[in-house]
């Protein structure tokens, strides 16, 4: 089954928008993993993704960034369910 990881940090407001329609969608898929990880408590994290937050990763892959698109999200993880 597909796993979702969510990249924020602490007071960053596009975050807590990401963070229920990320929520949100994963609930719909059983199965789908949701890891929430803070990019301020891992030095590579920080670096790669310091301006991209929130960041959104299906299956280790980055799906998006700065805005979450339920349905775009949904699709992918249809997709990855479908490869599983």
């Amino acid at each position: 089954m597909p796993a979702v990881t969510l990249l924020t940090k602490p007071g960053c407001h596009l975050c807590d928008d990401a963070r229920p329609i990320v929520e949100r969608v994963v609930a719909a898929h059983p199965g789908t993993t949701l890891d929430e990880r803070s990019i301020l408590d891992d030095d590579d994290l920080r670096t790669e993704h310091a301006e991209d937050i929130p960041v959104v990763l299906v299956d280790g892959r980055v799906h998006s960034n700065w805005h979450v698109d339920a349905d775009r999200l949904a699709r992918a993880l249809e997709q990855a369910e479908a490869r599983a």
